[in-house]
């Protein structure tokens, strides 16, 4: 009876994965050969080189709807800038906030959703979400890489063997989005407090070289040197949209 309880919850663990992962994928017609390893990567800030002399009053590009919405103890954001609200391309910088004001740590060339943006995420839509959400969950299919996040190693992060061959290292690893999800369990939690149709299942995942059904990707080094930073401690956000909508 034990064993059949295990294999049971094993079972649900995997199925929710499967439908979890759906909401990440690309289409098969825009697979690429690669994951964009390295591409357009500044792993010391927007100007490629030490960030230390570079103090920031507010996020760059931010307005103030979306900055009066950054939790005041944050001291780490991800800015996710889309580059159109149709545009599936975008660039990931990490922030960190010290006694001097916001300094940039890294930037990199990254993915959207591959229809663009959207500020009334619904189920299939394949557009990302607009705003600004909670990062504090962590896992994928590889061992933890070093990030201080709670991390769910587990192989029902496998896509499934029929999605395109460019997508199979997508979520080796991934850090959940705090959109329409319950914060503090695993990305594989398919739990939408907000109901199925808003969607869910957005990560921050490895890229595979083109749009994504919701999520936002990045190459592995740029996921790898995202997950050593994140520190829940300094209560992480992530703040995601097209340009003008961040700006707005």
């Amino acid at each position: 009876m034990r064993r059949a309880g295990r294999a049971t919850r094993a079972a649900a663990v995997a199925a929710a994965g499967l439908v979890l992962v759906a909401g990440c994928r690309g289409s098969a017609s825009e697979g690429g050969s690669d994951d964009g390893e390295g591409k357009g990567e500044r792993p010391g800030g927007p100007d490629g080189g030490a960030s230390t002399t570079t103090h920031l009053r507010n996020i760059p590009q931010v307005g103030a709807t979306l900055r009066s919405k950054i939790p005041a103890d944050s001291r780490q954001v991800v800015a996710v800038y889309g580059q159109g609200p149709d545009s599936p391309d975008a660039t990931v910088m990490l922030y960190e906030k010290g006694a001097k004001g916001w300094e940039p740590k890294g930037s990199w060339a990254a993915h959207n959703g591959r229809r663009g943006w959207t500020a009334d995420h619904r189920e299939g839509d394949k557009r990302s979400p607009v705003g600004v959400f909670g990062l504090t969950d962590a896992g994928g299919v590889l061992a933890n890489p070093g990030t201080k996040l709670p991390y769910t190693h587990s192989a029902a992060f496998t896509p499934p063997p029929y999605w395109p061959k460019s997508t199979r290292h997508d979520f080796d690893h991934v850090v959940a989005v705090n959109y329409n999800r319950v914060k503090g369990t695993s990305p594989l939690d398919p739990t939408r407090p907000e109901g199925q149709a808003k969607g869910g299942g957005i990560w921050l995942h490895l890229d595979h070289g083109s749009g994504t059904s919701g999520c936002v990707s990045v190459s592995r080094a740029g996921m790898v040197a995202l997950l050593r930073a994140l520190d829940p401690a300094r209560h992480p956000v992530v703040v995601m949209g097209d340009k003008a909508r961040l700006s707005g």
